[in-house]
């Protein structure tokens, strides 16, 4: 089954393969990391509304997702990692390294950015996990 992006069936089905077997190399490389992040997906001329994923990850797993439309109050998070829909989709397929993503600025990450290039071993994991969620792109 594919799951449009984004979409709250999206989300849940890459909690699901972030705490799999398929997520293992992410939960290794994320077992010191302690953090949540606020995923926002900006409208371009591919997505007409914005919308908000929330993600819990703590020591390898991921606790908790959500989904927001835009328009909607999203909770308050450690990170925000904001860019349009058309560079997020290039994160997905590979593409566009997630840091590389923040140092061009494709990207803007709000929080500690210290704490992040700590952890870009982690980032590309998670990033290589959502590669295995069975995505259709608008």
């Amino acid at each position: 089954m594919s799951y449009k992006f984004p979409s709250k069936e999206w989300i849940e089905s890459y909690k699901d393969t972030l705490n799999s077997e398929k997520g293992k190399p992410w939960q290794e490389a994320a077992k010191t990391w302690e953090g949540d992040f606020l995923f926002v997906i900006e409208p371009d001329e591919r997505l007409e509304k914005g919308h908000t994923f929330y993600i819990d990850l703590w020591h390898g797993e991921c606790r908790k997702v959500d989904s927001f439309e835009e328009g909607e109050k999203v909770p308050e998070s450690e990170f925000e990692y904001k860019g349009t829909y058309s560079n997020w989709l290039k994160v997905i397929s590979g593409e566009l390294d997630p840091i590389k993503g923040i140092l061009t600025r494709k990207f803007t990450l709000k929080g500690s950015k210290a704490k992040v290039m700590r952890a870009t071993k982690a980032a590309k994991e998670l990033v290589n996990s959502a590669q295995n969620v069975d995505t259709e792109f608008f």
